[in-house]
């Protein structure tokens, strides 16, 4: 059913007035619709183009190559000591 031209320009009416008055909320709505929109693509098996990691995903690969990164420098650091340790014994015998 269709609506009348007259609760198509109070609609509109509406639509502006919410606009004017609570732009936050405009801004959530669409944020709302664009995540509704994305899901219903992912159930019915579409693939975003645009599609980027979540946040948590992003956090847990910095923290493991932040961890990575300190048992490796750890690892050169006990190496070169026990090298300059067996270096100064063979060198005082």
């Amino acid at each position: 059913m269709a609506w009348s031209q007259d609760e198509e320009r109070i609609l509109a009416q509406i639509e502006q007035h919410l606009v004017d008055d609570d732009p936050r909320l405009v801004a959530r709505l669409e944020s709302f619709n664009e995540r509704v929109g994305r899901s219903e693509a992912r159930s019915t098996g579409e693939r975003d183009s645009k599609r980027r990691p979540r946040r948590s995903t992003v956090i847990i690969l910095i923290s493991w190559l932040l961890i990575a990164t300190l048992v490796a420098t750890l690892l050169i650091m006990v190496l070169r000591n026990e090298a300059a340790a067996a270096l100064a014994l063979s060198a005082a015998l």
